[in-house]
């Protein structure tokens, strides 16, 4: 018999709307995931200090656990500190940092995780991915995908708005990103999901093509949405490629050539996603992607978050390196550092300033 359907690993509950986390503990009981509030959160020292304070009354089994920071150190201290506690589920209340290392702390202690998130910076919320510090820079470690995704639009409108923005960067990273997926399965053989790639790529484009922005409702939940389904696609997928080509292969150059200054992850993945898409060649669509970036007052120059071109050139000559075996458009044209530079120099022309 042939197979006719497959199983896709995604959350039980994805709730996105104003006051979602009015009852978290209702929410969480009625889908069985905690009758009993027996939960371990993890939160920020900053932000989440507030939240605690907020949801603790209504939480009286629950035990709160501060995250150092977004180190692999840090996530497996927290899954030890964890681990004797006899909880329901693990909840990850914060930005990526927390997240990441709950889910991380989770999969270590073999628990559920719900992702509680308050800012929109990037994918990750709902990825079967921990990107986490190590001492060799930052890895990505294959975790479950959360049982369930919370994402109160009340609560991200208190966040940073650079950090909301961040994500609509990230998330239009997807169309490159799919791009690069193609070109490897057209010269390199590479296996190619449909489904993950729709995913991604749809979610991409309903930014792209959104006349809102972040003081509207509807923007922030497709936003959100996008993000949900972004991780979602991974999950097909079974690792990142549905969302990760030579946009964060650029991402990861910033991060690590220059730890101390590189911008929040989803900027320098809409500044390497429409770079990576002139190199491709299609100008209309990365034209039209930095008009939507630079509406949205998110970089599409290095200058823009305090580099320089001769800068910008390095990154991009590293940026394979980074995903040692990933084919995307840097590795097709394996440019020279003359010819990066022309590159960008023909893109910064094009673009304008």
């Amino acid at each position: 018999m042939p197979v006719l359907t497959r199983l896709i690993p995604s959350p039980v509950v994805v709730d996105i709307s104003r006051g979602a986390l009015d009852d978290l503990a209702g929410l969480l009981a009625d889908q069985r995931i905690s009758t009993n509030g027996k939960l371990a959160f993890a939160i920020s020292g900053g932000s989440g200090a507030a939240l605690r304070e907020r949801f603790a009354p209504e939480l009286p089994n629950a035990s709160w656990y501060e995250v150092g920071g977004g180190t692999i150190d840090d996530a497996v201290k927290l899954g030890d500190a964890m681990k004797s506690g006899r909880y329901d589920a693990v909840v990850g209340l914060g930005g990526g940092k927390i997240i990441d290392c709950a889910k991380y702390a989770a999969a270590r202690i073999g628990l559920p995780l719900v992702a509680v998130a308050t800012n929109l910076s990037h994918d990750g919320l709902c990825s079967p991915v921990a990107t986490l510090d190590n001492d060799a820079g930052r890895g990505s470690y294959g975790v479950p995908n959360p049982i369930a995704v919370v994402i109160d639009l009340d609560v991200i409108r208190e966040a940073p708005e650079r950090y909301i923005r961040s994500g609509i960067g990230d998330v239009i990273s997807n169309i490159s990103a799919v791009k690069d997926w193609e070109l490897g399965h057209e010269v390199c053989g590479e296996d190619i999901d449909g489904l993950a790639a729709a995913m991604a790529r749809q979610a991409g484009e309903a930014i792209l093509h959104h006349p809102g922005d972040v003081s509207d409702d509807g923007f922030l939940q497709v936003l959100a949405e996008g993000l949900v389904l972004t991780g979602i696609s991974m999950s097909v997928a079974g690792d990142s490629r549905p969302a990760s080509g030579a946009c964060h292969e650029i991402n990861h150059g910033f991060d690590l050539l220059y730890p101390k200054r590189a911008a929040p992850h989803g900027e320098q993945c809409g500044l390497g996603a429409a770079f990576a898409t002139y190199l491709r060649g299609d100008k209309d669509t990365a034209k039209l992607m930095v008009e939507v970036l630079r509406r949205h007052h998110l970089p599409v120059l290095p200058q823009d978050i305090g580099f320089d071109a001769d800068e910008f050139v390095k990154v991009v000559e590293y940026a394979p390196q980074t995903r040692p075996g990933r084919y995307t458009i840097l590795e097709h044209l394996d440019l020279s550092t003359d010819q990066i530079r022309d590159a960008y120099a023909d893109y910064a022309q094009a673009i304008g300033s």
